[in-house]
């Protein structure tokens, strides 16, 4: 399998090329060359396959020779450690559980199976690889902790300071070994964009081995793919199955959009944000209206320049028409994210994070227009994570899971850097050296 930029699919680099480099020389994000179709007999014995067995079978596909089998499954297995279940909450609405990994959230996956995955080509380079990795919250604790102790790695996080909660911070601030955090005076925004900046710079490329383990990285896309297939197998009725995707970098749904091409039966989808309504906007106005982040309750959302919608623009051919047949996009206030948080919480009992609560509201809209479907939104973290959100707004306690009480008893370690780029180039090598 060959991956090609969003910017130029006539140069196509190996599988090795497009994790290792993360990001285009031109600026583009991979892309695989062309997007399997497994067969309608596949999907009729699905329900009987394992989560780790579907796992292997949706990366061989995209991995083949790369990865020898045996290595690919160790993989598989080693990402694969936890699961996904759906929770049915009402009639026809599920959430699909993303958050019952290591750091309690979604990431989890992508950050395990890119971790041995680099590691796999680090041994192969005989150079040490350098991570960045921009968050907004999550993605820092689920990269931090893929990566902690892999040899042949080093990873330095990017946070915009003041914007993350408490316990996200302590998950990728307090570990040490081969983890940097970098505190930025400034938006999650801007740590992405210093991100992009590093991978152009030919200074940085030439002394040190760059990537990223943002979703801008393909082997972060891959895993996102697993559980879309694991969820619609353990669904009891798999007609018109709709997905509500609380989005943020809209690389989860850009996954789902994946799987579909894969060939599994998924009615439509939802693209439901906070009010960082980038990705609504252009469904409805056909204007990409990319704008500085708006600070919400449901904070890894907070992203005003998506990176993964030049891949939805790739998968639809640009075509605005052939989008909005295929994804309905909504965005929500804080007011109805902690209104919903309560209602479902007084008639169910289930406690929705933030995020989760968009994806809810999402479902729910979508199936006011269209009542017959089943739906399924995805909890991308545990309700623990936003403690003081959850618990002001349900005005109960949250027990806090034992893996999230271990960072919290640890002390926060940071260097802060200015938002300009040649702060960050200047600190990088003092980081790295």
């Amino acid at each position: 399998m060959k991956f090609y930029s969003t910017n130029n699919p006539k140069q196509l680099v190996s599988l090795q090329e497009a994790v290792v480099n993360g990001l285009a020389p031109d600026n583009g994000l991979y892309m695989p060359e062309q997007i399997p179709v497994f067969s309608s007999e596949y999907f009729t014995t699905l329900h009987n396959k394992s989560f780790q067995e579907i796992a292997f079978d949706v990366a061989n596909v995209f991995v083949e020779d790369a990865i020898p089998t045996e290595h690919l499954k160790r993989i598989i297995d080693h990402t694969i450690s936890f699961d996904a279940p759906l929770v049915k909450i009402e009639k026809n609405v599920f959430a699909l559980e993303l958050f019952h990994g290591p750091t309690l959230a979604f990431k989890d996956f992508g950050a395990r199976f890119m971790s041995q995955l680099l590691s796999h080509f680090a041994q192969q380079q005989n150079r040490e690889i350098v991570i960045l990795v921009a968050t907004s919250g999550d993605t820092g604790s689920a990269v931090a902790n893929g990566f902690l102790g892999v040899p042949g790695t080093r990873v330095v996080v990017l946070y915009p300071s003041g914007k993350v909660s408490d316990i996200q911070e302590k998950q990728f601030t307090t570990l040490g070994e081969n983890i940097t955090a970098l505190e930025i005076e400034g938006t999650f925004d801007d740590c992405q964009r210093l991100v992009k900046q590093a991978f152009l710079d030919e200074e940085l490329k030439t002394k040190f081995f760059l990537t990223s383990a943002n979703s801008i990285n393909i082997a972060r896309l891959i895993p996102q793919a697993f559980y879309y297939f694991y969820a619609w197998s353990r669904l009891p009725e798999k007609e018109k199955v709709v997905f509500s995707i609380p989005s943020g970098n809209f690389g989860n749904l850009t996954a789902g959009l994946i799987a579909k091409r894969m060939g599994l039966p998924i009615h439509h989808f939802v693209a439901a944000t906070n009010k960082n309504d980038i990705v609504p906007h252009y469904l409805i106005t056909k204007e990409f209206l990319p704008k500085p982040s708006l600070s919400t309750i449901s904070n890894a959302m907070d992203v005003g320049n998506p990176s993964n919608f030049a891949r939805m623009l790739d998968l639809f051919r640009h075509n605005h028409d052939a989008m909005l047949k295929e994804i309905t996009g909504y965005s929500f206030s804080d007011d109805e994210t902690r209104e919903i948080m309560r209602n479902v919480f007084s008639k169910s009992g289930y406690t929705l994070d933030p995020h989760g609560a968009i994806g809810y509201l999402g479902l729910k809209k979508s199936q006011v227009q269209n009542p017959n479907t089943v739906g399924v939104f995805l909890e991308t973290a545990h309700p623990a994570k936003f403690l003081d959100v959850v618990e002001a707004t349900l005005q109960t306690k949250i027990t806090m899971p034992d893996g999230l009480n271990y960072f919290l008893n640890r002390k926060k370690e940071t260097l802060k850097c200015q938002s300009d780029f040649s702060s960050f180039k200047n600190l990088l090598p003092t980081i790295l050296s």
